[in-house]
């Protein structure tokens, strides 16, 4: 079987934590691992990591292979997307890289899932992911569901029809719903929350795909290479829409382990311990005669009054105070701060390259500062800049700094100033991280005013 993970969604409903530059994947929700390095985990009892396939960007490839170093699976194999084309082309390409390059056969099952939700009790949910390879190998597409416990908005419905196997046959596939409509399925119990995992053969998929999307079909029915090259010609499609309601070969196993998409903040405030008052508080907060709150801080003290049935989320860069049951219009907050022209909708004040991070600290009219962490053995390309000057402060490690036709090393409580025009270079030679303050001056001082001259380790 071959574990199919999607890696490459920019999803902002957790924003301001999850942002289009980091999305909630690569978060670390009170535990070690990253939501991306748990699904890892979660099926190495039934995958071998060489078996695992993750489908992501560029932009996210360097935040992917440090999950998978952090989880000891640096051999799952990534594919990088050229373009985004949603679920459906990105499954075509995943099969047909497990068919090509993998040598899967057309009866080798391939296992679905999105790599940022949270599962619990995974004996559960292995046992569930063993139940639906052997259904699929009976030419079923195999989706899991999840029966609700409340009446919930912001997820699909898959309502379900004759017993089938471990589960039933799929009668119909419902957007997600009113308030009014919701509180209905629960009533009904025959409706259940639709997890976005499935499971089915690489034959059948492609068999499907034939039937149902005879566009994505002809494009990545040749070969691999080809697939890969045409892929930006594919529609753009969620594999629901495409394959999953017009099938009559769709079957759902209710799935049996803890299971939540953590799609909001009220999901967050679930899935978090609370306190006997009900606060869930993680950061530096102070709740007084608080009671069922939120409140998630990451840079500075935030204290609360009174607060009853409110989600606060702080970073250092934006304040999100909502009421309990309002977090899904947390979408409509950054689609407005996307129509402002507000960097805060897609970027953190941290932004993580392949070679480390850069963090703004502040600035000015002239000026900007930025702490700037280099990762041992990596380095910025060889740039220089017409419009600014530099002032480099190593605060922490050793900087091999090249500057003009000299190179030199700085270290610790050294500094080093470059002067307009000039190609520099900074390097960390050493075996700990290198840390600087990099202050900015100059009438201009956006990121396009850099001339690169080469890119040896990967732009800044």
């Amino acid at each position: 079987m071959k574990i199919i993970i999607l890696a490459g969604g920019g999803g902002t409903r957790l924003f301001p934590l999850s942002r289009t530059c980091f999305p909630k994947q690569f978060m670390k929700l009170g535990t070690e691992q990253s939501l991306l390095a748990q699904t890892v985990t979660r099926f190495m009892p039934v995958a071998k990591v060489a078996d695992m396939v993750i489908v992501t960007n560029q932009e996210y490839i360097h935040h992917v292979k440090a999950e998978l170093a952090a989880c000891g699976a640096m051999d799952v194999h990534i594919l990088l997307e050229p373009v985004g084309r949603n679920t459906a082309p990105a499954i075509a390409l995943a099969a047909r890289y497990c068919i090509d390059e993998l040598g899967a056969g057309e009866e080798e099952v391939m296992f679905v899932t999105p790599s940022d939700h949270i599962i619990r009790k995974n004996d559960l949910f292995i046992k569930s992911v063993k139940q639906a390879e052997e259904m699929a190998r009976q030419e079923n597409i195999v989706t899991f569901s999840i029966k609700p416990d409340k009446p919930e908005i912001g997820y699909g419905y898959i309502e379900a029809g004759e017993a089938c196997g471990y589960g039933f046959a799929v009668k119909s596939f419902k957007e997600k719903p009113s308030q009014e409509v919701a509180e209905e399925y629960v009533a009904a119990g025959r409706y259940y929350w639709n997890s976005g995992m499935f499971a089915v053969t690489m034959g059948q998929i492609m068999r499907e795909f034939s039937t149902h999307q005879p566009e994505i079909y002809q494009l990545a029915s040749t070969n691999y290479a080809d697939a890969l090259a045409q892929f930006e010609n594919m529609p753009n499609i969620s594999i629901d829409y495409a394959v999953a309601e017009k099938s009559d070969k769709v079957v759902t196993i209710p799935l049996l382990a803890y299971w939540n998409d953590i799609g909001s903040w009220d999901a967050i405030y679930d899935v978090l311990d609370k306190d006997t008052d009900g606060n869930a508080v993680k950061g530096d907060c102070i709740p007084i005669d608080c009671t069922n709150t939120l409140m998630l801080g990451r840079s500075r003290l935030i204290a609360g009054i009174g607060l009853e049935d409110l989600l606060v989320v702080e970073t250092d860069d934006v304040i999100v105070v909502a009421k309990k049951g309002e977090s899904q219009k947390v979408k409509d907050l950054v689609n407005e701060l996307k129509d402002r022209g507000r960097r805060e909708a897609d970027e953190h004040t941290t932004l993580y390259r392949p070679w480390g991070s850069v963090t703004v600290l502040g600035g000015g009219p002239g000026y900007k500062m930025k702490q700037v962490r280099v990762n041992p053995g990596q380095g910025l390309s060889l740039q220089m800049h017409y419009h600014r000057t530099e002032h480099w402060i190593v605060t922490g490690g050793t900087a091999q700094v090249t500057l003009g036709d000299e190179v030199k090393m700085v270290h610790e409580n050294e500094s080093v100033f470059i002067p307009m025009s000039t190609k520099h270079r900074l390097e960390n030679p050493g075996r700990i991280p290198l840390e600087i303050i990099e202050v900015q001056n100059g009438k201009y001082l956006e990121e396009d005013d850099i001339v690169r001259f080469d890119d040896v380790y990967g732009r800044v």
